[in-house]
């Protein structure tokens, strides 16, 4: 899974989602890309396997970039804890997706198929995106 190699600080505040992606927010690798359409969090789990589908289907056949990085850390107080004592140890790793974020790019393969492994890989993640295209908007 991803995860930073070494951070500033080992537990950071949680943070708004308000606004709109400006940076990463055109294709700039691929000839098609996904585009997140709600924001949300992304864990390292859920990118690896949405990675995982696209290459299963596009068969090695094309290039894919992953352009997000899980960087912010989630913390969990252990379970029947009480309140009070500090804020709990980090458990997992997200990364912050903003409305507009292009999250995965594909390039070397036919449109149809293109479409459908990145269709195939919108459907693992827990908020709504699209298809877009280099060209024009799918």
């Amino acid at each position: 899974m991803l995860s930073p190699r070494k951070v500033k600080h080992r537990k950071v505040f949680k943070g708004r989602m308000k606004g709109i992606a400006h940076r990463g927010s055109s294709i700039s690798f691929g000839d098609y890309g996904l585009k997140a359409l709600d924001c949300g969090k992304m864990t390292a789990q859920q990118i690896e396997a949405a990675r995982i589908a696209i290459n299963r289907k596009i068969k090695r056949g094309g290039r894919v970039w992953i352009r997000v990085f899980p960087d912010k850390p989630i913390t969990k107080k252990p379970a029947e804890t009480r309140m009070g004592k500090g804020k709990g140890s980090p458990e997992y790793w997200v990364a912050p997706i903003k409305p507009g974020k292009i999250i995965y790019e594909l390039s070397g393969v036919d449109e149809e198929l293109a479409i459908r492994a990145l269709t195939l890989a919108g459907n693992k993640l827990p908020f709504a995106t699209k298809v877009v295209s280099r060209r024009k908007m799918i």
